[in-house]
């Protein structure tokens, strides 16, 4: 098995594994939440093969994934990881995104008794509230970190006028944004951004959402109550399409020696020093093929080939997407927020 390497994580002083584990999958979002015992045996596993970067959410099970993490943190595991995780998104009859600093101060609060710690070292706003200025949420934050609660503050798909704007209250260590072969809209501005201020990038979905470990094939692997399946991506007409960049990369993984999800892994590794992927996973056999995506060597040439990839041929509906993960992360409840709060 390949040894992951350390990395500093933004220019605040955080160092992480240089990949990590997200830990959605193993409570919800894709099929029905996975054997406690099996999931803990997991995270363990990641953690002695040096994986120790970990990513969860207050509104993944909603908590039962930081419960089920701090449960594995136990009996000394604690100090061996670093722990990342986000607030700001509810459900309470309608949904809401939200970033006041009372609610801010809750949730930090709840997600350190859950993860049963004194300390969270990546706090991530999930989403943005647009209703309260940006400065107001960060000088939370910072009030935060001075009392010992947090180490570093991170933002989750956050627009770049907002970065800076946080930025100049409080150094953002990270933001976390879906970057993979598919989803590549964030090079744009995001990305940056980010460079500019000296942000650490977060990676997560780099394997599609699990197009590039499944293929053509993931709809049929796809358990009751995923997500995915109403995803517009991952209709099979959609797939169809898809095939094109998923035979281009299969194509170079076949040269390489390596899987497909490897190769895609690499992908984003190879995007810069400043990049650590969190793919997620819910068996150690794919927890160690992942792994092994970091002994992949991708070439210039090979990155502009893989860059030449016929993404306009893609069918992509961002928002729809996203809305869509909230509505099955808590399932059968209605959507009754704006997409466009989801999204600044």
């Amino acid at each position: 098995m390949a040894i992951v390497p350390r990395v500093k994580l933004g220019s605040q002083g955080l160092v992480v594994s240089a990949q990590g584990l997200g830990c959605l999958g193993m409570s919800d979002f894709y099929g029905q939440p996975k054997p406690e015992p099996d999931m803990i045996d997991l995270i363990h596993h990641a953690i002695n093969a040096g994986i120790t970067f970990l990513d969860t959410s207050d509104f993944y099970g909603p908590k039962t994934n930081e419960i089920l993490i701090g449960k594995a943190l136990k009996g000394g595991v604690r100090e061996k990881v670093e722990m990342a995780t986000k607030f700001g998104i509810i459900y309470d009859g309608a949904w809401e995104v939200k970033g006041d600093p009372d609610y801010v101060r809750a949730c930090c609060e709840g997600s350190l008794q859950r993860l049963g710690i004194d300390c969270i070292d990546l706090y991530y706003q999930h989403r943005i509230d647009t209703r309260v200025p940006i400065e107001i949420t960060m000088g939370e934050l910072k009030k935060l970190v001075e009392e010992g609660k947090i180490k570093y503050v991170g933002l989750s798909k956050a627009s770049a006028s907002t970065i800076r704007r946080a930025h100049a209250v409080h150094p953002i260590t990270a933001i976390q944004l879906e970057w993979s072969l598919w989803s590549r809209d964030v090079e744009q501005e995001i990305i940056p951004t980010c460079r500019e201020l000296g942000i650490g990038i977060v990676a997560y979905s780099p394997l599609g959402r699990g197009f590039f470990s499944s293929g053509s094939n993931v709809i049929e692997k796809l358990e009751d109550g995923d997500a995915r399946k109403d995803m517009p991506r991952f209709q099979p007409e959609n797939i169809e399409r898809n095939k094109i960049l998923y035979e281009r990369v299969n194509e170079l993984a076949r040269k390489k020696g390596c899987t497909i999800s490897q190769l895609s892994l690499a992908w984003v590794h190879h995007q810069g020093n400043d990049v650590v992927s969190i793919p997620g996973t819910t068996k150690i056999e794919n927890l160690e093929q992942d792994i092994g995506d970091l002994s992949v060597k991708l070439t210039p040439e090979d990155m502009i080939w893989l860059n030449l990839s016929p993404l306009h041929q893609l069918v992509q509906s961002k928002v729809i997407d996203i809305m869509l993960d909230f509505q099955h992360i808590l399932t059968s409840r209605p959507i009754n927020c704006l997409h466009g709060k989801l999204n600044q």
